[in-house]
This record gives C-alpha cells, sequence and structure tokens, in this order.
C-alpha cells in the first residue's frame, strides 16, 4: 500500500463532517475504567461492538471483529492466529472473557480463533496500558469478551450456514426469564474441510487444514431486589485443528484437539447509597493436545489452569469525586507432558483510581501493586488530565504503564527456560481529541510507548534473557456516520515500531493500516461492504525478509423475509486476492534446525450463506 493511498483517506476524513442523519448514540463501556461509564468519559482510547454489529457485518470470528478496530493487526504464523494491539506483541495485550483471564499461562497467547461469535454480545478494545487496574499483561490494550445475556420473555434462535470449502455452521439458543431472572443457553457447532494454506506441497503440506470446533454457552442472571443481583457465566469451546507438518521428510498428519473453558460467578449491589460492591470468583482452562505430528517431541499435551477472585469497590464522594478500590488473586498452573522445574504460581494485588469530574475539567490518578510469587513485586501508575471543549470537542492527555508477566516456558520450559527473568515493563504517553459535528464521530490518539526489558532469545546463552527494549510511535483515528442512508465507519493507523538496541522495525507489524466499512438498509434488505488495506511488513527481527501489503475487499448482504426469518450471503476476499497473514519455517534437509521462510496463505475468495430463525413464542 501506497503512502498516496494514506493521503488519500486523510483527505475523505472531514468530508464526513457534511450535514447527514445522526450518528447512532455512543454506549456505555466496562473495561476502560473497570466500571460501567459513558464511552465519551473513559480515559483510554476504547472501540466497541454490540451485537447488531456483529449480525450487520457479518463476522464469523474475533479476529475478524478485531481487524476493524484502529491500531490492532491480525497476523499469523504456522497457523496460530496472533494480534497486536497499537504494535505491542500478542502476549502484551491482555484478553477476558466476562472479566476472565483465558490467555494460556504457558504461551501467553489467547486463541480468540477458537472462540464461538455466536456467543458474543458485545466486544471492547480498550487501546493503551491499563496495568494500573489489570496488573499484568495490560501493555497494547485490553481485549474483552461479553457473553450473550437474556431478556424477559422467550426467544429461540437457530442458525443454519454453508459455504466453500466444505463449511458447515449450526448453532442454537433459548434466552428468556422475567423481570427477575434471565437466562441464555445455546450451542455451536462449525466444521470446515480448510485449504491449503502451504505452497511446497511435500508430504501433509500438501493437504487441507481443517477444524472441527463445539461450543456451550450459559448465562443467568437474578436479581434479589432494586440493589443487588447475582450472575453465573460458562462457555466452553472444544475441537479439533488441523496444521501442516513443516518437518515434512517423514510426513505426518499433524492436527491439535483443544479445549479452552472460562466460568465466573458474581454478585454486586450497593452496600450504601455511595458505595457500590462487586465480587467475582472465576475459573478457566487451556487445553492443547498435538497429534500426529512426524516427530514424536511435537506431540503432547499441555494444560494451563487458573483460578481467580476479585473485589472491587465503587465509592461516589461526592458529585465530582469517585473512588475505585479494589484486590485481585489469581493462581497459575501448567501441567501435560512436559515436565516444567515448577508448575503453580500466585498472584496478589491491591489497586485504586480516583477520579474527578467537572464541567471544566477531570482527572484520573491511579496505582495498583501486584506481588508474585515468581517474578516478585510490580508496581502500576496511570494519570490523565481531560480537558471539554465546549460540547462536542474533548482533549486528553495521559500517562500509563504497564508490565507483561514472563510465561512458564519463559520461565522453565525444560532446557530452555530462564528462572531469573523480570516483568517486562512499559511507559505510555498520550494525546487523544474526540469530537462530534452534526453526528460525525471523530477520534484521533498520537501516542508514544517505551518498552524495557523485553524477553528475546538470547543465542549464546541458549535461553531467553531481558535484553531487548522497543519504542513505537505511533497515531490513530476513526470516523462514524451516517452519511446519505449509508453508515460508514473508517480507521486509520499509523505506526513506527523499532527495536531501539538495533533500529530495525519489530516483525509481522505494519506500519499503515487503513479500514471501511459501509453498510445500507433498503426495507427488508441490506448491503454492505468492508476493505481492509494492509502495507508491508517483515517476518524476522533483522528486516530481511519481508511480506508484501494487501488490500482485501469484501461483501454482503441480507434479507429479512418474515419477521422470523432472516438470510445473510457474505463474501469474503471478493477479487480473489492472494496474500499471507505471516510465513513458517520448512526445513530443507532433514538436519536443519531453521529452515526456509515459506508463505502462509490466507484463503482466497470464499462464499457463506446462513439462515437465521427467530421465532415469536
Amino acid at each position: 500500500m501506497k503512502l498516496s493511498r494514506l493521503a488519500l483517506a486523510l483527505a475523505v476524513l472531514p468530508s464526513f463532517a457534511l450535514a447527514a442523519e445522526p450518528y447512532t448514540a455512543e454506549p456505555l463501556v466496562i473495561t476502560s475504567g473497570r466500571q460501567a461509564e459513558p464511552l465519551r468519559q473513559a480515559t483510554a482510547a476504547t472501540t466497541v461492538f454490540e451485537r447488531a454489529d456483529i449480525e450487520r457485518l457479518q463476522v464469523r470470528s474475533v479476529p475478524q471483529l478485531l481487524s476493524r478496530v484502529p491500531g490492532v493487526q491480525i497476523g499469523s504464523s504456522g497457523g496460530v492466529i496472533s494480534y497486536s494491539v497499537r504494535g505491542t506483541g500478542t502476549a502484551q495485550t491482555l484478553v477476558l472473557i466476562d472479566g476472565q483471564r483465558v490467555a494460556s499461562a504457558s504461551s501467553g497467547i489467547a486463541r480468540l480463533e477458537y472462540l464461538s461469535i455466536d456467543n458474543v454480545e458485545r466486544l471492547e478494545v480498550t487501546r493503551g496500558p491499563r496495568s494500573s487496574l489489570y496488573g499484568a499483561d495490560a501493555i497494547g490494550g485490553v481485549i474483552q469478551i461479553f457473553t450473550r445475556r437474556g431478556e424477559a420473555g422467550l426467544h429461540p434462535q437457530v442458525r443454519l450456514a454453508a459455504g466453500s470449502h466444505q463449511t458447515f455452521q449450526r448453532s442454537l439458543s433459548l434466552a428468556g426469564g422475567d423481570d427477575r431472572t434471565t437466562f441464555n443457553l445455546g450451542g455451536s457447532l462449525d466444521e470446515s474441510n480448510g485449504w491449503d494454506r502451504t505452497s511446497d506441497n511435500v508430504g501433509a503440506d500438501s493437504d487441507h487444514d481443517g477444524l472441527r470446533n463445539k461450543a456451550v454457552h450459559l448465562n443467568l442472571d437474578h436479581r434479589f431486589n432494586d440493589g443487588w443481583v447475582a450472575g453465573l457465566n460458562l462457555n466452553d469451546q472444544r475441537g479439533d485443528s488441523e496444521y501442516d507438518d513443516a518437518y515434512n521428510f517423514v510426513p505426518g498428519q499433524p492436527h491439535d484437539e483443544f479445549r479452552l473453558s472460562s466460568y465466573s460467578g458474581y454478585v454486586e449491589g450497593q452496600l450504601t447509597d455511595s458505595w457500590h460492591s462487586r465480587i467475582e470468583l472465576g475459573h478457566s482452562f487451556d487445553r492443547n493436545k498435538a497429534l500426529g505430528a512426524a516427530d514424536s517431541w511435537n506431540n503432547g499435551t499441555l494444560e494451563t489452569t487458573r483460578h481467580s477472585a476479585s473485589w472491587i469497590n465503587r465509592l461516589q464522594l461526592n458529585a465530582a469525586n469517585q473512588l475505585t478500590l479494589g484486590a485481585d488473586w489469581y493462581e497459575d498452573r501448567v501441567d501435560g507432558s512436559t515436565a516444567f522445574a515448577e508448575n503453580k504460581r500466585d498472584n496478589h494485588a491491591l489497586f485504586a483510581q480516583h477520579s474527578f469530574k467537572t464541567e471544566r475539567f477531570g482527572t484520573e490518578l491511579g496505582l495498583r501493586h501486584d506481588d508474585n510469587q515468581i517474578y516478585g513485586n510490580q508496581n502500576s501508575w496511570n494519570a490523565a488530565l481531560s480537558l471539554p471543549m465546549g460540547d462536542n470537542q474533548s482533549w486528553i492527555a495521559s500517562y500509563g504503564e504497564g508490565f507483561r508477566a514472563p510465561t512458564f516456558s519463559d520461565l522453565y520450559y525444560p532446557g530452555a527456560g530462564n528462572p531469573n527473568l523480570q516483568a517486562e515493563t512499559s511507559k505510555t504517553y498520550e494525546l487523544q481529541w474526540r469530537a462530534d459535528f452534526s453526528g460525525t464521530h471523530l477520534d484521533a490518539s498520537l501516542y508514544r510507548t517505551d518498552i524495557d526489558d523485553m524477553i528475546a532469545w538470547d543465542s549464546s546463552a541458549n535461553q531467553p534473557e531481558n535484553i531487548a527494549k522497543a519504542r513505537i510511535n505511533g497515531f490513530e483515528a476513526s470516523v462514524a456516520r451516517n452519511l446519505m442512508g449509508w453508515q460508514a465507519n473508517l480507521g486509520l493507523s499509523l505506526i513506527d515500531p523499532r527495536d531501539r538496541n538495533s533500529g530495525h522495525t519489530l516483525p509481522y507489524r505494519a506500519r499503515r493500516i487503513l479500514s471501511l466499512d459501509l453498510d445500507r438498509q433498503f426495507g427488508t434488505f441490506a448491503v454492505g461492504g468492508s476493505w481492509r488495506a494492509v502495507s508491508q511488513r517483515y517476518d524476522d527481527p533483522a528486516n530481511n525478509r519481508q511480506l508484501s501489503g494487501y488490500g482485501v475487499l469484501d461483501l454482503r448482504t441480507s434479507w429479512q423475509s418474515t419477521p422470523e426469518l432472516r438470510w445473510d450471503l457474505k463474501l469474503d476476499n471478493a477479487l480473489d486476492r492472494g496474500y499471507t497473514l505471516g510465513n513458517y519455517l520448512r526445513p530443507t534437509t532433514p538436519l536443519d534446525f531453521v529452515g526456509e521462510p515459506q508463505p502462509y496463505r490466507d484463503a482466497g475468495r470464499t462464499a457463506l450463506l446462513a439462515v437465521t430463525w427467530t421465532p415469536q413464542l
């Protein structure tokens, strides 16, 4: 993607401010301040997708949704989907489901591609460090997924879909309740033969990589009175994912049997008129069983289990002052066929955040202290100053600190771990501008992030060390508008992510990304399209191997044939562009332990037809 395209995009931004239909009202958000607040009051840059957005865009995975967020990049290496928020690494972004951490304690990665989109009620992406509220891993930001909730009455739903690569999707849910108790129970089964992601056609690399994913979810909420409510959340995904065998001189049929689950319960209410309290208990589980690889050392089982508890208190001191106080605890455990020197650790934390808001300005100041059994103590600060400019503009200047905890593999993997590793740390300085002009909603952020003690492989010591440093400068902007009947959302990201030791660009980070969504309703029919343009990237720290930039056009349409029946048709990569999100290393000889880079191709043109039945009972 050339710079001229971005210049054109910037020139287009002001045109969205022309007189047109008003833009929809902003929602409440939770992730930025760890409490419900209007989006305009959240000090962190936050993007929200509601269930209506998911259905309108016809996305079928969480990564597809994330690719529309300014500052977020989606990549793939060897079949594992990665996500980068503001140029940081995958393990430097915290992922929550209903408030529970779900990333593997061994790899630090949350397998978002396995999460059932049918169970997502809303998704919030808070960009920028939030370690002062959430602790470890919130350097780039926080991705939080909220699962489907119930409502009064009885609301069944059935969805069936079929598409390219012998893709079949089925889901069934039942939501209901009364004025006190609501529930949502559902399940889904997605199957696909996949496609041949590799080009060498050697051994098992010549086959298609299929996926089978079955999920079940349950949410139950009960309101005792006007002040107190409690609930339970259950989310479970299990399946089988095939991938290519890079060591294909003795071909195998490698695949992973996976399970991802999270369970949580909460109770919250008003202790006094000014004191709101919430208690959460949680459990998450991540298991991956690798089978069928030609090399036995590539087969095995790895499980991580996390138990957690939180107590969050919001004190409204007066009309202008609010104080949030809380305590967190969680315990990680790793088990499996690989024996780690240590297999359990716990973390205790206390945090406090004060907010002051008047018509002229607002402030926010927070501090969190984490005490981890393995890597020690860590303090994280944040501060923000908000300056409203009339009724339709505001400026926010902020400073935030973040840190990433070393994983069990970083610390204790047999023969390749370093138990002396410390947590990575970061400092971020940011200036935001938010505005609404005649229904046009605009956001822009200019930021700088410095990361110290990054964990990188030291070949001389044959183990990871705290030796890397990074500097990330970035600018991101978004525009949302109903323009001449079209709902338009435009996002732009410009980043310069550098290794401060070598001066090289961090691998798998595109410097420029542009995305555009357009949708319009014509009575019972709806049409829409999405365009994403991503600039070139490097897939190695030395910047010797370059991945080409690409542009992808997706088209969609839907028809509400009856009040109970909706038909959806989507065409992804409509122009059938060949592109790759990443490379994998294929050995050239049986003794080659480095390998030659080979493209791990994404799908060409694909189609999916779905019908959704929501009978009125």
